[in-house]
């Protein structure tokens, strides 16, 4: 689940490449990377990262406005890409190829447009509020607020407290991409996180036997993930929450039975139990000298992997 430490590293540069070109416009006060890359909690593949371009409102005067000044700061954060870092001509570094304004933010390609998995930087203009952050919203032709901050401070908390917490979140967001037959973005299971997984330092395997039931609880009880800085409402309005309740009520009584098995030293049976929860890259435990490893029991057919969005 974890992703490779040099494409980990090459993202943060190629993040921290924007910050730097954006900090030195006189209009700009401040540049962060946001995402789950600042969280920590990201899983692999890498194929974007989140930069939020904070601009002085005195030198923008005509943003922040309902009408075309949402399209109009997202089109000048485009051209400003191309100036500073265009592929062809850039004057700080020459490292993206396209920038499309979306409805939120500036999609940079660093790779080819055309690949699937292209790297890109979202690169998102906004204002700073008393409460966060104005950013742009070309669907609805005005301007919203949100405060990504909020997460990553409420995950450094937690992770100070617990130092598995972002490698767990990674684990529970691998999980949802492995899902049959249902689309469950990541920021909806890092909320769900936030939410209902023990940072007190707790064993592993309970916190997240605990996760499971508490989740499934919450979602069977007919509650939604929403923005947990009680902004932006639903995190994900397609999601089928019936079947995402079927899901996590299944795994929840796999891991109760994975971690019962734990408890008593039956560690074959626990392995092929995480295994049907996490997939086929869950590991086994290390060989001892002198007695055979343990080879957990794979499942018949193993379930697609399906990429989701990044939250």
């Amino acid at each position: 689940m974890d992703a490779d430490p040099a494409s980990v590293k090459e993202a943060r540069r190629r993040g921290n490449v924007f910050k730097s070109a954006f900090e030195e416009l006189y209009e700009v006060e401040e540049v962060f990377i946001s995402g789950s890359l600042a969280r920590k909690t990201h899983k692999k593949p890498i194929n974007d990262v989140d930069v939020v371009i904070v601009y002085d409102r005195d030198a923008h005067p005509d943003w922040g406005q309902p009408g075309t000044s949402a399209e109009d700061a997202l089109k000048y954060t485009g051209a400003k890409v191309n100036e500073l870092l265009g592929a062809t001509n850039g004057s700080h570094e020459r490292l993206v190829r396209l920038a499309r304004p979306g409805n939120h933010a500036v999609k940079c390609f660093v790779d080819d447009p055309d690949d699937p998995d292209a790297f890109t930087v979202d690169a998102m203009p906004a204002f700073r509020t008393e409460t966060g952050l104005l950013i742009p919203e070309t669907a609805s032709t005005d301007w919203v607020p949100a405060n990504p901050e909020y997460l990553i401070d409420q995950v450094a908390a937690r992770t100070a407290s617990w130092s598995k917490y972002p490698g767990t979140a990674r684990m529970l967001k691998t999980w949802a991409k492995e899902q049959p037959g249902i689309t469950i973005k990541s920021l909806v299971m890092e909320v769900l996180a936030l939410q209902f997984l023990r940072h007190d330092g707790t064993m592993q395997p309970i916190a997240v036997k605990e996760f499971f039931v508490r989740a499934a609880n919450y979602v069977e009880e007919g509650y939604e993930v929403t923005d947990p800085a009680g902004i932006c409402g639903a995190i994900q309005n397609s999601l089928d929450y019936e079947k995402f309740a079927e899901c996590l009520r299944d795994t929840a009584t796999k891991a109760g039975a994975a971690f019962s098995k734990q408890a008593v030293g039956d560690h074959a049976a626990a392995i092929r139990l995480w295994g049907e929860i996490f997939g086929d890259g869950f590991p086994s435990p290390p060989q001892e000298p002198g007695k055979p490893g343990i080879i957990p029991v794979v499942p018949d057919k193993p379930r697609p992997v399906k990429d989701t969005p990044q939250g």
